[in-house]
């Protein structure tokens, strides 16, 4: 039996109270093996809070459906079982605030900007921006998401940077001022490349699946870098 099989028998078919039985199940289910515990509380971290997502601007596109399953892989035969979770997640009474509070505490930690809680917080944008822009009620999900997951604006307004592609500024990609100098823009290039890198990400319970998500933040990270080096060397 899959785990997944497992997590959807032992929370039952209510919407109602999909929340508290997906939390308690994780938390039962796979007590003895946190690796694989932190492995379903961030598969289902993305697939409740992109349920709720999808409801933010009341549309749910072809576009974002895409998006959700290039993020989220996962084997044929297991797609009925993340279809009824999805769709207990959008059915329950829970509101998202419920849920990214309950299932952060099922990542590795709870400490202020938690690596974890970004790379859920970076698939939400990869599927908001799905459709071509990110509507301004999905904008503020992902703002109070981040607030419940605290997380400093700065570091929001980082990862958002990454993905909001007009007037990109590559400073606030790096996480870094124009005032820096090239040297600290330098270090604090080379730390990021080092904390996102694939194996970074599975060590701590990211899915090998999310890789997409992975090249597409070492890609904003390499152009932001390049664009301030180009800049520093033409002044």
């Amino acid at each position: 039996m899959s785990f997944w099989e497992k997590l959807l028998n032992a929370v039952g078919g209510t919407a109602g109270n999909a929340l508290s039985a997906v939390v308690e199940a994780i938390r039962t289910l796979f007590e003895g093996d946190p690796e694989t515990r932190r492995k379903v509380a961030f598969s289902v971290a993305i697939i409740a809070l992109s349920a709720k997502m999808a409801k933010a601007d009341g549309v749910v596109t072809e576009n974002e459906v895409n998006a959700f399953r290039e993020i989220f892989e996962f084997p044929p035969d297991q797609a009925k079982n993340v279809a009824r979770l999805y769709n207990l997640a959008r059915q329950d009474v829970a509101g998202y605030e419920a849920y990214a509070e309950k299932l952060s505490s099922l990542c590795v930690t709870c400490a202020k900007n938690c690596p974890v809680l970004e790379d859920v917080l970076d698939g939400l944008f990869h599927i908001a921006k799905a459709d071509g822009l990110i509507h301004e009620k999905e904008m503020a999900f992902l703002q109070h998401i981040a607030q419940i997951f605290h997380m400093s604006e700065q570091r929001f307004e980082q990862i958002m940077a990454r993905h909001v592609s007009a007037g990109r500024d590559p400073y606030k990609v790096l996480g870094v001022s124009p005032q820096d100098d090239f040297t600290t823009i330098r270090r604090r290039y080379h730390g990021l490349v080092y904390e996102n890198h694939p194996d970074r990400l599975i060590s701590r319970g990211v899915p090998e699946e999310f890789h997409l998500i992975a090249n597409e933040r070492m890609a904003a990270l390499n152009a932001a870098y390049a664009e301030i080096e180009k800049e520093r060397r033409a002044a």
